[in-house]
């Protein structure tokens, strides 16, 4: 099986498994909503309870409460990916089920950056290119790292680790459909995804019946690849293309 008929034979299986799933957990759309929702009232709390002396406390706040929200979301795509299902209880429990894993690499970037901040003051007349350089390795190297969280049992450190191993074996076969995908999410709404974190599309609050329905198509376009990432991962963390090549019905 060369590299194309490798790529034909994963991403056939995964749009089957994934359009599947997506036609009993639409549901999962309108997540997006609620997370706009909560990020507008819980940092207006944050801003008002964290003034004056209290305010170097604000960024720690806002840092679990960000971290929060994204476990959230992780933990649905979790239960859809293992379970095929996702209840009520399931987003309840969600808030704290990744958190610390997910506030350990924002704690692990936080590092680096004052690192890389460091260097920066060392090549002042390049800084902005090697911001650009560093934000591109960034989404591509670890672009795999929230199906990572979800779906391995590894430390904040060993999922960061993992995902390099992961884009060196598999860069191609992630690389290709999530460009495509990410492409037609912009053509069709403008919004560019660079945050890997995402958990919803940004909405400008155009409550015109365009802008919602603009909104609500980038919201199934945005769930639907986060779901076929997610199996997408699945199946390419758990072979190798001689594996694939000789059990081409294993994951029937």
């Amino acid at each position: 099986m060369d590299l194309f008929k490798d790529l034909f034979f994963i991403n056939s299986k995964t749009s089957e498994k994934a359009l599947k799933s997506f036609s009993k957990n639409w549901i999962i759309v309108f997540t997006g909503f609620v997370y706009t929702l909560l990020n507008i009232v819980i940092f207006n709390l944050i801003n008002f309870l964290f003034r004056g002396v209290l305010g170097i406390l604000a960024g720690f706040a806002a840092a679990i409460v960000t971290s929060s929200l994204i476990s959230n979301y992780f933990y649905l795509l979790y239960n859809i990916i293992k379970y095929d299902n996702f209840t009520f209880e399931d987003f309840k429990e969600g808030f704290s089920y990744f958190l610390w894993k997910v506030y350990g690499v924002f704690f692990i970037a936080w590092l680096l950056s004052l690192i890389f901040g460091g260097l920066g003051d060392l090549f002042a007349g390049s800084v902005t290119r090697i911001n650009i350089i560093i934000n591109i390795l960034i989404i591509i190297i670890l672009n795999p790292l929230p199906e990572i969280i979800y779906q391995k049992a590894l430390s904040p450190w060993e999922s960061i680790t993992y995902s390099f191993n992961f884009m060196k074996e598999n860069w191609f076969n992630w690389l290709l459909p999530n460009a495509i995908f990410f492409f037609i999410v912009y053509k069709f709404t403008g919004n560019m995804l660079t945050n890997i974190f995402a958990t919803h599309l940004s909405y400008n609050f155009d409550i015109s019946l365009i802008g919602i329905l603009k909104y609500l198509i980038g919201q199934v376009l945005f769930s639907f690849i986060m779901i076929y990432r997610g199996f997408l991962f699945k199946i390419l963390s758990t072979s190798t293309r001689r594996k694939r090549f000789y059990m081409k019905k294993f994951y029937d």
